[in-house]
């Protein structure tokens, strides 16, 4: 991929969004955060239908083969809808772990067919499995290992519809010289959902700000609220060709800006939309949450911001002979 979409993945991405905007995933969401996994493994199914699950899996375990490029436009659009799951452990992740293994068996094949559903812990960008209760593969990966995962004790997230879980090593951990380009890719593919987030929150918050009247007339013909959205979209458009070159290159100091770019760019996505809404943006019932928590829990998840900050500097400093 270039530094756009290509027309077939943008065909691609423009199908996702027809299936997911028809897939009932606000409702299958609340059920999701609810305990209830049945409607958002039926929405997966769906997703799998589409070839989404099967986009990382190699062709001889049923699925694509694809590159990073197409996870980056699959994984935005799941962004975009907030999709509940461990996508970038299902779609990037946990595949990655197992064709490095060289032995992965039926679980590939499972993965690609959206029969199953994938998830890890790798501290310290990793220290929790994020919805390991529905997930029917839980790995460990730890220093150029990996190994199924034990699940221990559950912890609560910003987010409703994400229970993050502690892991420990079932049994002995396997050399895997994959781990650290599927930590990449994880990575990469968190960073495509923010920037699809991101992209929610300013449709949400415009069609607020044309519609919502004060003095008069809609809110949108202030400058303060125009400039901010503004602001916002001009965020998430610098953001993306960074996220696209590190589709190219799936290099740590490209990934790692790209995953600062996007969680930056998000974040200020989120800010402006609750400002825009006012109180009502607070309220469970209104939806905006569904990105809010979102954005704020993804951004933390696959390396904080910190971390991949100082990834880069580190990166940088390597390449010009710093140490």
């Amino acid at each position: 991929m270039r530094l756009v979409p290509s027309l077939e993945q943008a065909a691609f991405a423009g199908s996702l969004h027809d299936l997911l905007s028809g897939a009932e995933v606000p409702a299958a969401a609340d059920r999701w955060a609810d305990g209830d996994h049945g409607p958002g493994r039926r929405v997966w199914e769906r997703l799998a239908g589409a070839g989404v699950t099967g986009l990382a899996v190699p062709e001889r375990w049923g699925g694509l083969d694809a590159g990073p490029a197409d996870l980056v436009i699959a994984a935005e659009e799941l962004g975009h809808h907030a999709v509940p799951g461990p996508v970038a452990e299902t779609l990037a992740a946990v595949p990655a772990l197992l064709a490095g293994l060289g032995k992965p068996g039926r679980w590939l094949r499972a993965l690609a067919e959206g029969k199953v559903l994938g998830t890890l812990a790798a501290p310290p960008w990793l220290p929790y499995a994020v919805d390991a209760d529905a997930a029917d593969v839980v790995l460990f990966a730890d220093r150029g290992a990996v190994g199924a995962g034990g699940i221990g004790a559950a912890h609560s997230s910003l987010d409703r519809t994400r229970r993050l879980f502690e892991v420990v090593p079932a049994g002995p951990l396997e050399a895997c010289p994959a781990v650290g380009r599927a930590l990449d890719l994880g990575a990469l593919v968190c960073a495509a959902q923010l920037l699809g987030a991101g992209r929610a929150l300013l449709e949400v918050a415009v069609a607020h700000a044309r519609s919502r009247a004060q003095f008069g007339g809609p809110i949108g013909r202030f400058q303060a609220v125009r400039h901010r959205l503004a602001d916002v979209a001009v965020g998430l458009e610098f953001a993306r060709p960074l996220l696209y070159a590190a589709a190219v290159t799936v290099t740590p100091r490209d990934v790692s800006a790209a995953k600062v770019a996007c969680s930056d760019a998000a974040n200020r996505a989120a800010r402006a939309a609750l400002q825009v809404h006012g109180a009502i943006g607070y309220t469970q019932e209104h939806g905006l949450g569904r990105w809010l928590t979102k954005v704020r829990a993804l951004s933390l998840s696959w390396g904080t911001p910190a971390d991949h900050r100082a990834r880069v500097l580190a990166e940088l400093a390597k390449e010009d002979g710093w140490n």
